[in-house]
């Protein structure tokens, strides 16, 4: 089943020349769903009053970290906070919820940077509080990593439940997002804590995409229709279409060292006029079910990509 295409933006902060509520009404105003927030300790807006702010400026965008950092709060917190933000919004936050990936976070806090199956069973640990959290009744809870004794969380979220999203780019990651995720993100492996070779060899070949679907219809058994898949494209580029496609591509690929047919099939790069770009998100969906794509923090002409929103406006 194809699930309608969906656009989110990650940000940091504002867009230039615009205030943090208008950048949200703006990203509302061009066609946008979705805003999400990374969750690290460089230049960033703090993520729960970011959203905040921005759901006040705003009637139908809905938000999400992406993702917080299990590692950076006990989960009791972040329950708090996610029902905090969906009363707050009206019911327009998904948990977007990772295991903590980036070295160099942990390293500038003083924080252990546990191995990566550890931070993995800390993650789940907190999934299934939050949760709990999220429902009825008092919570007990006795786990490796956390202990939970009668606690009854409260606001209560509007939404009953609130979307889950996960993301991964590992076997384990993908399978666990598969099983427990309504939202799964598909993306480099980050297991060396760092976006480096390794997390852009791990991406070099459409191939690969196939095998990590795998792993995701693994976890997910008789309910992977029922997931929205989600990539954050890290590169994009709109042109004038054909040659200028072409030479755009070729462009990129030289600074890769990589053919240009082969970053043409990675997942994470959109390159090409709206008409052309929105037919490569066709097929896409088409091959991996990508329906929901967020746009990265690095490029700030969201303005440019609004064409291919339209391009798509009802699929």
């Amino acid at each position: 089943m194809a699930h309608p295409f969906r656009f989110g933006v990650e940000l940091k902060g504002p867009l230039p020349g615009l205030t943090w509520p208008q950048t949200a009404r703006r990203l509302e105003d061009l066609g946008f769903s979705n805003l999400v927030m990374p969750d690290h300790f460089d230049e960033q807006l703090a993520v729960g009053p970011g959203l905040a702010a921005a759901a006040a400026a705003t009637t139908t965008l809905r938000f999400s970290a992406f993702v917080y950092g299990n590692d950076y709060r006990h989960p009791v917190m972040v329950a708090k906070e996610v029902a905090t933000l969906d009363v707050l919004s009206g019911g327009r936050m998904d948990l977007g919820l990772g295991a903590g990936w980036k070295r160099v976070d942990y390293d500038e806090a003083g924080m252990q940077y546990d191995p990566p199956g550890v931070r993995v069973d800390r993650m789940v640990e907190s999934l299934h509080i939050i949760r709990a959290l999220f429902e009825d009744g008092p919570v007990t809870f006795e786990g490796e990593h956390y202990t939970i004794r009668g606690l009854e969380g409260l606001p209560k979220p509007v939404q009953s439940p609130v979307p889950v999203a996960i993301g991964g780019g590992g076997r384990r990651m993908l399978t666990l997002a598969g099983r427990h995720a309504d939202i799964v993100g598909v993306n480099a492996n980050l297991r060396s804590g760092e976006i480096g070779l390794d997390a852009m060899n791990d991406v070099l070949g459409a191939d690969r995409f196939d095998t990590k679907l795998e792993w995701v219809r693994e976890g997910a058994g008789d309910r992977f229709d029922q997931l929205v898949l989600n990539v954050l494209i890290a590169a994009w580029q709109i042109t004038g279409g054909g040659q200028a496609t072409t030479e755009a591509l070729e462009a990129t690929a030289s600074m890769f060292g990589q053919p240009p047919e082969v970053l043409a099939d990675v997942p994470l790069l959109l390159i090409g006029s709206p008409a052309e770009i929105a037919d490569t998100l066709r097929q896409r969906r088409e091959r991996w079910g990508f329906s929901y794509m967020v746009l990265g923090a690095a490029n700030n002409d969201i303005e440019a990509f609004a064409p291919v929103i339209a391009e798509l406006d009802g699929e």
